[in-house]
């Protein structure tokens, strides 16, 4: 519709995206097919070829995935969207699009751990190499940059301490040495963080994660411009076929109706719920950033609209009284996965980065008694007091 770059967040999350079929309906169907008819051979030839817009086979054209791909694309502010299986399989297509043998990534230390796997073990075998800055020290991200980085990787907020970069400095630096930055926008999402308007080249997502809201589907995707994104990455797509199902997209639709609204209410309950655990006698620290002695507080009040819904803390004791703590909770979901209407917990150091070893857990200042909630929409009373059994 020619009005949709004056509607809100909100109303953009409801309405982009769906072209209504003949059939008038008002909900978006779900196109469950693996291929789609042409009405004659020049027709078929034409869309293969290139020279016409359609449908052609499900793994990289399906109306059902299209819908998500443009509703997501007008929540981040991007020119394109290309939806993923994954999001492990968004940042695979993101470096195989863009980067070849001999390019060099420079990412944020305190990144999702299989990330890291995937930059060490796998992308070096074809020779593409990554160095490490801090993620909040802007000096050291210069330090790596080498003739060869083409690529700047960031995760902000960091999983699963809640660090903030800053998008719009990584930014200029990116592009003041000829390089594009990428940001992993999976826990504020665009509702609340747009990296693309602060400067950010490309945005990357779990959509596994709060974008769907109710722990259904796994999927990922990929925003930004109509030639690297539209064209680079969709040609892994096409061709390597990491593609997200029709349902999963139907999903996914359905989740971005109700994202700002979910992001206010998971925000609020992990900001209560921070500010109360800082209080508790067994918690020595909290990591969130709403609470005014996070190191970059003031950053997120300028970089995001709300501060989220995950929420870390140490215990004393180490990992015996960390997994005591949970296995004395009795509501909260013991699971790795977050962004779910449901509150998870889970023991970083032996799960989400239990791949990596204990010199670069330790680099990233996770330790075995921190403890992520990613905080759910339930009563903040009754998280507290599940969590209480423990503390």
């Amino acid at each position: 519709m020619d009005d949709e770059h004056d509607w809100a967040l909100e109303t953009l999350g409801i309405r982009t995206g769906h072209r209504r079929t003949g059939e008038g309906e008002h909900s978006e169907p779900i196109f469950a097919t693996s291929s789609f008819v042409f009405r004659n051979a020049a027709e078929a030839a034409a869309r293969f070829g290139g020279e016409s817009e359609g449908n052609i086979y499900s793994r990289f054209t399906n109306p059902t995935v299209a819908a998500f791909e443009r509703r997501l694309a007008a929540l981040e502010g991007g020119e394109c969207c290309v939806a993923t299986a994954s999001g492990m399989s968004a940042i695979l297509a993101t470096c195989m699009g863009l980067l070849e043998q001999g390019d060099h990534i420079v990412s944020s230390r305190s990144i999702f751990g299989s990330t890291t796997v995937l930059f060490n073990k796998y992308l070096s075998r074809f020779g593409i190499t990554t160095r490490y800055a801090d993620l909040t020290d802007l000096a050291d991200w210069e330090r790596q940059i080498t003739p060869n980085t083409k690529l700047l990787f960031v995760e902000t907020p960091s999983n699963p301490l809640t660090e903030l970069g800053d998008i719009r400095a990584l930014a200029d630096l990116a592009h003041a040495r000829g390089c594009l930055l990428v940001v992993d926008n999976c826990f504020c999402t665009p509702a609340l963080q747009r990296p693309l308007a602060l400067g950010a080249d490309i945005v990357i997502h779990s959509a596994t994660k709060y974008l769907d809201g109710q722990g259904r589907a796994v999927g990922g995707a990929v925003v930004g411009d109509r030639k690297r994104v539209g064209e680079e990455v969709f040609g892994v797509l096409r061709t390597a076929g990491p593609t997200m199902s029709p349902f999963a997209a139907w999903i996914f639709l359905k989740g971005l109706e109700t994202l700002n609204l979910r992001m206010q209410a998971h925000s609020k309950n992990a900001h209560v719920l921070a500010t109360w655990l800082s209080k508790q006698a067994g918690v020595s620290h909290v990591y969130y950033p709403g609470l005014a002695d996070h190191p970059q507080h003031d950053l997120a009040k300028i970089q995001q609209t709300d501060f989220g819904g995950v929420v870390a803390f140490e215990v004393a004791g180490g990992r015996e009284t960390a997994w005591r703590l949970i296995d004395a909770t009795r509501m909260l979901s013991i699971t790795a996965n977050l962004g779910d209407t449901k509150t998870t917990i889970t023991h970083p150091a032996t799960t989400t980065h239990g791949r990596l070893s204990a010199e670069d857990r330790e680099a990233v200042g996770i330790g075995e008694g921190l403890l992520r909630v990613a905080v759910g929409l339930e009563s903040v009373d009754d998280i507290k007091a599940d969590l209480a059994r423990g503390l």
